[in-house]
């Protein structure tokens, strides 16, 4: 495996639903995924797979900053629509040299966006103008505001933004320390993207002040070192006209030097593949960790509904032990058989009496014999249907109560969720209860199918002795009072003594125990099927125990992997050649000045077109901050490549 390939097996691991519970905070655990998923599809393969294509340089940063006026006066060419109405851009603009036209419109970079040329290009396209001014070896986006009112095109914003080479984010005098674009930037940061600011709509008066509070925050937010560029407040003729090419001419000059070095272009992009290659050692674990809280979360919704319904199971089986399933019709039944005062005065020493009592009477009354069947028939079924209930009501309150149930239940409907919370309809449960006796009855059969007991059931009759089996597995007078213990109980040991007359001790608490467990069975197998109207809707939304798992390794794959990134070492420091920053307040300084040009990091290779000459410059240290510069000139500073840091509280809000 190589370093391409576990970026790939990263990417089939991402392409799951792997969020699909409300649990803790999932919007931002999806956009995580959608930001990594988008920056593997649109940036970290494609770029991989052609190290020499063209820098894509994105221009982005907040409503009202200028971008599409900026694009058009960089490229000398109105390729971006500007205007008042927001948000101006609807489609992002790609404007490319001629040369790099193929490049770009093939899918190989935004693989997600369709291309389309012309004057304009509908939401969800990228339009791609070629400008015969542009050198071939980079271009440039001009993309939606990262704060736009609208959601898909911060979204998008975002998703060009991963996509970018090299970022250029603009900025005003009256918003650069508004918080949503510091997020951005603590996000290039952190992903040690190339990147430069520029700084637009400054009135001449304040360049030096806004430019020195800007490096300020710079540096207090670990980003010392990038490039700033500053272009005065100009009044423009039109709407949609340019400005002065001595504003953005240093910025020109600086894009021009990059595009002409082909050094420059592999410095900037292996900055940012090394860059985006490290955020995957946090991005990937914070991933895995919301994953693992997906997996736990689904089987806290299972065990809610195993606990409900083993609940269920328990109720059923206390009703059986507690005798109360003899009271009722059952019990009113049974007298019609026997009289409850001979029955109670025979219990003890007319067994043998009782035993020819009650064999003529389910001889001879069939009637009585077949209400009783009915009686117990109904008790049980009422008893099953009870548990039942009463699983499926704890089921649904767990439900709406833990994290992820109720977001399933309102996805199932409000009709399904609230026919959840009894028992089906549509369940027979006599039909249940049916099956059991018809069970009893073959066991009575077969058990008096020997010599020695043939005779004996024959005397009561199969239904007769199997009657009083079901009587028996109810024999726990648990929960009754007063006279009700005493007729129950009677009729429990009755059907106990009758039965041991017939087919022995041993073989009754046999026989009892088979039919009980007959009958748990039977009412598990209804449960779990009531159980299941629930776990089937866990059935799409759960994510196998392998998964985080499975992120880690792949993570750890990238990572040892990582060494391949061609171009050996990556630089402390890496500077677009050549690396010109304009001097702060100065209007219309020439390409390649000396005042504010940082001074390029020490190469072991032959540098692209020489900058021109330098009066001492300062050496800064990799990754610190830039060095003071007296004032009226521009600090010497660093190129882009930043070391991470952690944030630090200070940025202001928007004024």
């Amino acid at each position: 495996m190589d370093l391409l390939e576990a970026l790939r097996s990263l990417r089939r691991l991402l392409s799951a639903d792997l969020f699909p519970l409300a649990i803790g905070d999932v919007e931002a655990d999806r956009r995580a995924l959608t930001e990594l998923t988008g920056q593997l599809d649109d940036y970290l393969l494609p770029r991989l797979l052609t190290l020499d294509a063209p820098l894509l340089a994105v221009v982005g940063g907040s409503t009202g900053a200028g971008k599409s006026t900026l694009v058009n006066s960089l490229v000398g060419a109105d390729v971006s629509e500007p205007g008042v109405l927001r948000p101006t851009t609807l489609a992002p603009t790609l404007a490319v040299s001629p040369d790099d036209t193929a490049w770009f419109m093939s899918l190989e970079v935004l693989p997600g966006l369709p291309r389309v040329t012309g004057s304009s290009g509908d939401p969800g396209t990228l339009r791609v103008v070629p400008v015969p001014t542009l050198a071939p070896g980079l271009a440039l986006l001009d993309a939606p505001d990262i704060d736009s009112v609208v959601t898909a095109n911060r979204t998008l914003a975002t998703q060009l933004l991963a996509a970018a080479d090299l970022w250029l984010f603009v900025t005003t005098a009256a918003r650069y320390a508004d918080e949503v674009p510091w997020s951005f930037l603590r996000s290039a940061r952190e992903r040690s993207a190339a990147l430069a600011i520029i700084l637009d709509r400054v009135p001449p008066d304040a360049v030096d002040p806004v430019s020195a509070d800007l490096r300020r925050l710079l540096e207090e937010n670990g980003l010392a070192g990038t490039p700033l560029f500053t272009v005065p407040e100009a009044v423009l003729l039109s709407e949609d006209g340019r400005l002065p090419e001595g504003s953005v001419e240093p910025i020109v000059s600086w894009l021009a030097g990059l595009a002409a070095s082909s050094q420059a272009r592999a410095d900037v992009v292996r900055q940012t593949l090394a860059g985006a290659l490290d955020s995957l050692a946090t991005r990937v674990p914070a991933l895995a960790t919301a994953v693992e809280r997906q997996r736990e979360g689904a089987d806290r919704l299972a065990e809610i509904v195993s606990s409900a319904y083993s609940g269920g199971m328990a109720t059923f089986d206390e009703g059986m032990r507690d005798g109360s399933l003899l009271r009722g019709e059952v019990m009113a039944r049974w007298q019609d058989f026997i009289g409850t005062g001979d029955l109670m005065r025979s219990l003890e020493s007319r067994v043998g009496w009782l035993r020819d009592r009650v064999s003529a009477l389910f001889t001879g009354r069939q009637a009585p014999q077949a209400k009783l069947r009915v009686a117990l028939e109904s008790g049980v079924a009422s008893l099953i249907r009870g548990a039942a209930d009463g699983a499926a009501e704890r089921a649904l309150e767990g439900w709406t109560a833990a994290p992820g149930g109720r977001d399933l239940l309102e996805r199932a409907g409000a009709l399904r969720a609230a026919k959840l919370g009894r028992a089906s309809s549509g369940l027979d449960y006599d039909d249940v209860v049916r099956g059991w006796q018809a069970y009893v009855l073959d066991l009575v059969r077969q058990e008096g199918a020997s010599r020695r007991t043939t005779a004996r059931v024959a005397s009561f009759g199969v239904n007769g002795a199997g009657l009083l089996l079901m009587l028996a597995v109810f024999a726990s007078t648990g929960g009754l009072t007063g006279i009700e213990v005493g007729i129950a109980g009677g009729t429990s040991v009755l059907s106990q003594k009758v039965l041991e007359a017939i087919f022995g001790d041993q073989a009754v608490r046999t026989l009892t125990a088979m039919a009980r467990d007959d009958l748990r069975a039977r009412v598990k197998g209804l449960l779990d099927e009531e159980a299941a109207r629930f776990t089937e809707l866990l059935e799409g939304v759960s994510v196998s125990a392998d998964t985080a798992p499975a992120l880690l390794a792949a993570e750890r794959a990238v990572r040892d992997h990582q060494s391949e990134l061609p171009g050996g070492e990556r630089p402390e420091a890496l500077s677009p050649e050549p690396p010109l920053t304009p001097e702060a307040g100065s209007p219309e300084p020439s390409p390649r000045t000396e005042a504010g040009s940082p001074e390029p990091p020490p190469r072991t290779e032959a540098a692209s077109p020489e900058p021109p000459p330098r009066t001492a410059p300062a050496e800064s240290p990799p990754r610190t901050a830039p060095v003071e510069s007296p004032p009226g000139t521009a600090p010497a500073e660093p190129p882009p490549r930043v070391a991470p840091a952690d944030d630090v509280s200070g940025v202001r809000e928007g004024e």
